[in-house]
């Protein structure tokens, strides 16, 4: 292949893998999904053969590259509007540590060893896991930490999405050893009546909440 078939090859695609990559939106590396990670990985194997394979035309390598960011950024939207789809493609947070003490058969389901969750304590500057209110293994493979509060007596709760899209996510609820139904009766005192105007719900408190009304276009 000439040299400067390769070159222009070259430039085209790194242009479209850029154009491609904007179209699919902007994401920190560490916060990949699955999809995102696999749709990135195939579309720089593709880049690579296109630049080389001079055989085949240009835009029959360009098309598979186009296919994905539709798929990926199908697979997006439908994720936003449906909680169950959005589990599937992304996963979901696991509660490693909860209010200091680990988790042990969550780890187990999560194949992570206390030697990865001490790692990535130390790595956090945490000392031991009772420092932690909080750990969860993010579906990027990342550890978020909430710090106990040393020097408050109020406890922190969950602090998991109770409310997301209008639909209540029964399954946090459980995990705070509450129902849907004391969620509904809390929403109302605070004048909430129909839940699936609420785009987002948080208890930041004993009986309170953070609530984020869906905008009216």
């Amino acid at each position: 292949m000439e040299l400067g078939t390769i070159a222009f090859r070259t430039i085209v695609i790194y242009f479209v893998v850029i154009l491609v990559l904007r179209l699919m939106g902007k994401k920190e590396l560490s916060q990949l999904s699955i999809v995102d990670f696999v749709v990135a990985i195939m579309i720089a194997e593709l880049a690579a053969v296109s630049i080389w394979n001079a055989s085949v035309p240009m835009a029959g390598q360009i098309l598979p590259m186009v296919i994905l960011m539709i798929i990926q950024i199908t697979l997006a939207f439908i994720s936003l509007k449906s909680s169950r789809i959005r589990k599937l493609i992304d996963g979901k947070p696991s509660v490693l540590i909860n209010r200091g003490e680990i988790d042990a058969e969550e780890m187990r389901k999560q194949r992570y060893s206390i030697d990865d969750l001490l790692v990535q304590l130390r790595q956090k500057n945490v000392e031991t896991p009772s420092d932690v209110e909080f750990a969860f293994l993010e579906p990027s493979g990342n550890l978020s930490i909430i710090k106990k509060r040393r020097h408050e007596k109020k406890t922190t709760p969950l602090p998991l999405p109770l409310v997301m899209n209008g639909k209540v996510q029964e399954e946090h609820l459980q995990k705070m050893n509450r129902t849907p139904l004391w969620l509904r009766q809390q929403l109302r005192k605070l004048g909430y009546r129909d839940i699936r105007k609420i785009s987002c719900c948080m208890m930041t408190g004993e009986n309170q909440f953070y609530i984020d009304e869906k905008k009216e276009h």
